[in-house]
């Protein structure tokens, strides 16, 4: 993809604020490559151009950038958006509720032609419009691996901030406990741009307008090249993990740092468990009418189904729900006493890259944990590893 198609959110807002732009140019540049590329990507599930412009018109007509347009129909994420002047141009593609593996009909933009493959999922559309330039910024969320593994697949950065950070509220629901709004961009300065909107995110993140090296090498920054329990767990070897995982170290000592290689107490191999047992019980809750009604039933995806039917037979042991939501609390505290001692920990986003294929968006067995422990994750921009992944 050419960037000269995807200027970066933060030079864009520059020249929005000088004059040098007027929204209404730059959201007709953004639809243009979105008509054209769109054919191919299949990033979104709903676009109005007409409204986009209409909506990018009011927008230049209001001298602060603020534009509530709509709020009493937007989510809580997207109601803070608009407010702080941001255009929604549509709506994205994800999975069924954004609640399975089952694959859509978006395509990782770094396909070789004729080679589809998945851009990961759930938030599949969004993570691919903005590596095809389509826009610079979206929103996306993540129950497992919704944000961290298509950021990785389609080459783009990705945030999972901490757990309630972002508010969920008029979002669809899948499970109180891990339910996470993030963001996708295409920089660093991007995504301190974006967070910037939430509080107390900004004051956490610094300001978008001055971004800083936080940990400069040679200042004895404390980097944990972190292999959880799920490395043991695989089924087989990843010759471009291992590669992968290599070069991020070779690189961090390069750049002058010096990491270390850490495991984690082995408490944190049930993490797995208790997440799915979660997860399951929790869809109880969230989609008990679609399966109680035959019509709707008939249209839920098989991974919802079976994540019910789990929940149900875990409703009958008490112990199995008291064990887990337990064990994510006491793991909490102890991740927070663990993590604490680094700077920066460094682990996977997923095992290899982007699966050939839509049927399937892949593995988010290296992102559950965090999910589960309600912490933060950055999904980094890395370098091709080999193979026909994205």
């Amino acid at each position: 993809m050419d960037d000269h198609h995807s200027p970066s959110a933060t030079s864009t807002l520059s020249e929005l604020q000088s004059g040098a732009l007027s929204v209404t140019d730059y959201t007709t540049r953004l639809l243009d490559r979105i008509n054209k590329r769109e054919p191919q990507i299949h990033a979104w599930a709903y676009l109005n151009n007409d409204a986009a412009l209409s909506e990018a018109a009011i927008i230049d007509g209001v001298p602060t950038f603020n534009a509530p347009i709509l709020t009493s129909q937007d989510a809580t994420a997207v109601r803070l958006l608009r407010e702080a002047g941001a255009l929604i141009i549509g709506k994205t593609t994800t999975t069924q509720f954004a609640s399975t593996t089952t694959g859509g009909p978006t395509v990782n933009p770094h396909s070789p032609p004729g080679k589809a493959h998945t851009p990961g999922g759930s938030s599949s559309g969004s993570a691919a419009a903005v590596a095809d330039g389509h826009v610079p910024l979206a929103l996306g969320t993540q129950t497992g691996g919704s944000i961290v593994r298509p950021a990785s697949f389609c080459g783009v950065y990705g945030y999972k901030p901490t757990w309630g950070m972002v508010s969920t509220e008029g979002m669809a629901r899948y499970s109180t406990t891990c339910d996470t709004v993030g963001f996708f961009a295409r920089s660093v300065e991007d995504l301190e741009l974006v967070a910037s909107v939430f509080q107390p995110l900004a004051a956490i993140m610094g300001s978008a307008s001055s971004p800083r090296e936080v940990f400069p090498p040679g200042s004895g920054t404390k980097v944990a090249l972190l292999k959880t329990h799920v490395w043991t767990d695989l089924d087989n070897s990843t010759p471009n993990l291992e590669r992968a995982w290599l070069e991020t170290r070779d690189r961090l000592i390069r750049a002058g740092y010096e990491p270390v290689e850490v495991s984690l107490p082995s408490e944190f191999a049930a993490m797995t468990t208790y997440h799915a047992n979660i997860l399951a019980h929790e869809a109880v809750a969230q989609f008990w009418t679609f399966y109680t009604n035959p019509e709707h039933r008939k249209h839920l995806d098989r991974v919802i189904v079976d994540g019910v039917e789990k929940g149900l037979q875990l409703s009958r042991s008490p112990e199995t729900m008291r064990e887990a939501y337990d064990g994510v609390t006491k793991l909490r505290t102890l991740w927070d006493e663990w993590a604490k001692v680094w700077d920066v920990i460094v682990t996977p986003s997923t095992r290899d890259c982007a699966p050939r294929g839509l049927e399937w968006t892949g593995d988010a067995c290296f992102n559950a944990m965090w999910t589960a422990l309600g912490a933060p994750c950055v999904a980094c921009r890395g370098w091709w590893v080999g193979g026909e992944g994205g």
